[in-house]
């Protein structure tokens, strides 16, 4: 008689690990995140504990949802206007609200599927450059001459630790980089007075928004945001996901813009601030060492702390900490999302392409919608022959 032929179990999800390399990748997007959340906090006024919970409680979700390191970031365009304008916390809770419903509407409509086969990767690619030049002149201009010469020291220290042991997963090099920006803190910068200040419990706050701040955050905040949310957060994740874990099953773009939407259908009832996914941000994270959601988990962790124990005068305590140090972190993360470009570089015009669009990304005002539309529709161009130098030429 013949033995009954037996089911393979189902595949089950993929672990969640939490060492010394998942705590080393956690510090992978802290040089993006930090001085967005301290601008908006400082320009608009809105509550620091329910920014800093909400914004760890997202990265708990995602890390547990996706159980890869997908971390989540502030809405940049929208930190940016918010810290230019200082736009008020009632109109920031309103369009964060407005793109939650705007994205939510493209996932379950499937608009965003037919978005994704129109963008082809050099575009794509070309987004993550554009980032990249971003991200590196920020960290270059801005942040490794802050504290002037002594900073100039620690940063080429944290650089020199950081090329040294980069990829090791014995002694990962955010971990040693962050030690030696604390121990400098330490020494060099620490007001027991002013940390003393910011000690005590607190809660995120209820907030509902009205309709009319909904539409005025829609037309200020949430139409800017829009196209770096459909190129950086969406179409570039997901190639990124794609590219560091192969082996998984395959993230679509509808799930990454549906938990997209669900965060900022949450997030405005609590004081949060609008956030989303990023290429950037899971390229930072691999880079020092994560490989998994733990890392995430792990970065949620100490901004809930953060905010529920230490949240107020929180943007004086993390004065402290050296920005020289984010820099060397946020560097690295550029020059990892810059290496992205080695997959359309063996052809010239899908090379071409990207670095156009990083260009523009970087260069103009509302640059990703720009490079989002004009490198489409130049790589089409190319591929029918019409412009330059079409689709069969190789370098």
């Amino acid at each position: 008689m013949d033995s009954p032929t037996l089911t393979p179990p189902a595949p089950s999800r993929p672990p969640i690990r939490f060492d010394r390399n998942e705590l080393a990748g956690a510090f992978g997007d802290l040089g993006t995140d930090l001085p967005l959340l301290i601008g908006v906090i400082a320009a608009s006024g809105i509550d620091s504990a329910s920014v800093l919970i909400l914004f760890g409680l997202m990265q708990v979700f995602t890390g547990l949802w996706y159980r890869m390191p997908m971390p989540v970031q502030p809405l940049k365009a929208f930190a940016a206007l918010v810290i230019a304008q200082k736009i008020p916390g009632r109109v920031i809770f309103g369009g964060g609200l407005a793109i939650g419903i705007s994205m939510f509407f493209l996932s379950i409509t499937g608009l965003i599927d037919a978005l994704g086969r129109l963008v082809p990767k050099a575009v794509v690619r070309g987004i993550q450059f554009g980032l990249a030049l971003q991200l590196a002149t920020l960290a270059l201009k801005q942040y490794v001459g802050a504290d002037g010469a002594a900073g100039y020291a620690l940063a080429a220290a944290a650089f020199a630790v950081t090329v040294v042991l980069f990829g090791n997963r014995r002694w990962p090099a955010a971990l040693i980089v962050i030690g030696l920006g604390v121990a400098y803190a330490l020494v060099f910068k620490l007001d027991l007075a002013t940390a003393q200040k910011a000690v005590g419990l607190h809660l995120p706050t209820w907030h509902l928004p009205q309709s009319a701040d909904i539409l005025t955050g829609a037309v200020l905040l949430a139409l800017p945001q829009i196209p770096l949310s459909l190129g950086n957060s969406i179409l570039a994740t997901k190639q990124v996901a794609h590219d560091l874990f192969p082996e998984r099953e395959p993230l679509t773009i509808k799930k990454i813009s549906f938990t997209y939407a669900l965060m900022n259908l949450a997030n405005p009832f609590f004081g949060g601030f609008p956030v989303c996914h990023g290429s950037g941000g899971m390229v930072g994270h691999y880079a020092f060492g994560a490989r998994t959601g733990g890392s995430v988990v792990i970065y949620g962790g100490i901004f809930l702390v953060l905010g529920l124990f230490f949240s107020q005068g929180f943007a004086d305590v993390v004065q402290i900490f050296p920005l020289p140090v984010l820099g060397v972190l946020l560097l690295f993360e550029a020059l990892s999302l810059a290496t992205l470009l080695r997959d359309v570089s063996s052809n010239r015009s899908d090379l071409l392409v990207a670095l156009l669009v990083g260009l523009l990304c970087a260069g103009l005002p509302y640059g990703y919608l720009v490079g989002l539309v004009v490198g489409t529709a130049i790589y089409y161009a190319m591929q029918r022959g019409w412009v330059g130098l079409g689709k069969q030429t190789h370098i």
